[in-house]
């Protein structure tokens, strides 16, 4: 069968996966994005549950958003999102990044619409491409002048430009530079900007809102993603847009229209921690610090709370990773096809509980 022979190609080129069995007590977890700490901090679970009473949270809504009888806690959390945001703005809340991608981009995007993305854009944005059926094109990785000469070159042909980018990228950690995207966006009419935040929501920007609000271009992006599952210890995803596109996407997004919202106490925790994110200064102080310890070991590109150790093939990935777990240190090999063949990696993710100590010590290691 087709289904054994692809597992079979997987397995000989050390690219087939499995779910794995969890962490090891005593290990050193250096695959999660759980950036700031707080998904594992029992006390915030500890306050947020004596809060209420057990019987008056409602773990599930048994209906779609437009459907469902319970909605303030969905509306008292995108309350609370666009206020933090400001500028006029309306939150939209999706069940996941993913959802949330393949949701806004399918809905906004059409045959009319020319879509330039990164080269290195997730996974979830290029799926929601695939389902608008717009033509795109994509420029090489953070290469501005390429993407100048693509818009130059086609986007008078169409009704309206749709440009994508994450604000940090999730298996190299580097930065769009978000001023350059939004002066080129202002050079087209009809050109939306479309920036993904997951992996920069909690962690960057004043309030740990992003890296926009880090660059003051908060009020440039048309179409502002972030998740609430790496940082902000949850689960889910927001957009932050105008009020008529969240009129739009209410109506368009079939990733909303179609799904079970999220249980009323996921978006009631959401918005608990949310608040804390707002004041976790010294969180996020103490993440940069273990990123730039990091980076002083891992040399290459500007610290952050993502880095990767490219090793070039999936065989040597693997045997790194399990070299690493047995001296207390899990760090999960990333193989084709979430990066591209010769690119193989080991993706260090950080949090900012864990010791500068532990970090330093896998100078010796590596």
């Amino acid at each position: 069968m087709r289904i054994e022979s692809t597992l079979d190609g997987l397995r000989a080129a050390g690219n087939l996966r499995s779910i794995p069995t969890g962490t090891p007590a005593g290990v050193v977890d250096l695959s999660s994005n759980d950036y700031l700490g707080l998904g594992a901090d029992r006390s915030l679970r500890e306050e947020f549950f004596g809060m209420y009473d057990p019987a008056d949270l409602a773990m599930t809504s048994s209906a779609s958003r437009l459907l469902a009888g319970r909605q303030e806690a969905y509306s008292s959390l995108e309350r609370t999102l666009a206020e933090s945001y400001g500028h006029g703005r309306a939150a939209l809340l999706f069940n996941s990044g993913y959802h949330a991608n393949t949701g806004i981009v399918g809905a906004l995007a059409d045959k009319s619409t020319l879509i330039v993305a990164d080269k290195l854009i997730h996974a979830s944005v290029i799926d929601g491409i695939r389902l608008s059926g717009a033509p795109f094109e994509r420029f090489r990785h953070n290469d501005y002048d390429h993407l100048r000469r693509i818009l130059e070159g086609k986007a008078r042909e169409y009704a309206s430009v749709l440009i994508i980018a994450e604000s940090v990228y999730s298996m190299d950690g580097d930065r769009a530079d978000l001023p350059r995207l939004a002066k080129l966006k202002k050079l087209h009419d009809g050109a939306l900007l479309y920036i993904d935040e997951a992996h920069a929501a909690g962690v960057l920007g004043p309030g740990g809102l992003g890296e926009a609000a880090r660059t003051g271009t908060l009020a440039d992006v048309d179409i502002l993603v972030g998740t609430l599952g790496k940082a902000l210890a949850s689960m889910g995803a927001y957009a932050i847009v105008t009020p008529v596109v969240r009129e739009y996407l209410v109506n368009k997004a079939r990733a909303l229209i179609f799904s079970t919202a999220l249980p009323p106490v996921q978006a009631m925790w959401s918005e608990f921690v949310w608040h804390k994110v707002l004041e976790a200064d010294s969180r996020r102080a103490s993440l940069r610090a273990i990123g730039d310890a990091l980076a002083r070991i891992i040399p290459g590109g500007e610290p952050s709370h993502i880095r990767p150790l490219i090793t070039g093939s999936a065989s040597k990935a693997l045997e790194l990773s399990a070299r690493l777990l047995d001296s207390g240190y899990k760090v999960l090999p990333i193989r084709t096809p979430t990066v591209p063949p010769g690119t193989e990696r080991l993706r260090f993710s950080l949090s900012a509980d864990i010791p500068i100590a532990a970090i330093e010590n896998l100078t010796t290691l590596l």
